[in-house]
């Protein structure tokens, strides 16, 4: 690889057994859990780390773009500490996501694909997360979700996020 290295030993090594699971001449199997580590270690996906995960799994630059513009869970731009995600697609939408997204922009004073002033919290509109009957839904930095999010449980979890 003549690249310089732009993650860490560690990183590597967990996309190295992401590859593993795949036969080898299938390495770009890996490209989504591959773009998910390079985000954890360094915070969003900017282009040279795009090119880096595809140089290290063989494919073309374009590919990796493809997948990190489609999933709403790549950060292609900086993002402040805590990535709030609710889904508003119709589902959620008529069990009151609407009305939490709405909440949310007014409780933190940013719309959709905006971060806070003080960098701690970016709100995102998300696609469906396959929990429709716990509705509305909300992500937590692409890892932990949150159920039935209603006004008080929003003001609760900024609370707790601060």
């Amino acid at each position: 690889m003549n690249a310089p290295m732009l993650l860490s030993p560690g990183a590597l090594a967990k996309i190295d057994r992401e590859v593993a699971k795949y036969p080898s001449d299938q390495k770009q199997s890996a490209v989504m859990a591959a773009l998910a580590i390079a985000q954890d270690e360094k915070g969003w996906l900017a282009t040279e780390t795009m090119d880096f995960v595809a140089q290290y799994l063989g494919m073309p630059p374009v590919a990796v773009y493809e997948v990190a513009t489609f999933y709403t869970m790549y950060n292609l731009k900086p993002v402040g500490k805590h990535k709030l995600t609710v889904c508003t697609n119709l589902p959620c939408a008529l069990q009151g996501a609407t009305v939490a997204a709405e909440h949310l922009k007014k409780a933190l004073g940013v719309g959709f694909g905006e971060t806070t002033a003080d960098g701690c919290f970016t709100l995102k509109e998300g696609e469906c997360m396959g929990a429709c009957g716990d509705a509305p839904v909300l992500l937590h930095n692409n890892k932990r979700m949150l159920c039935a999010m209603s006004t008080d449980k929003l003001d609760a979890l900024i609370k707790e996020l601060k």
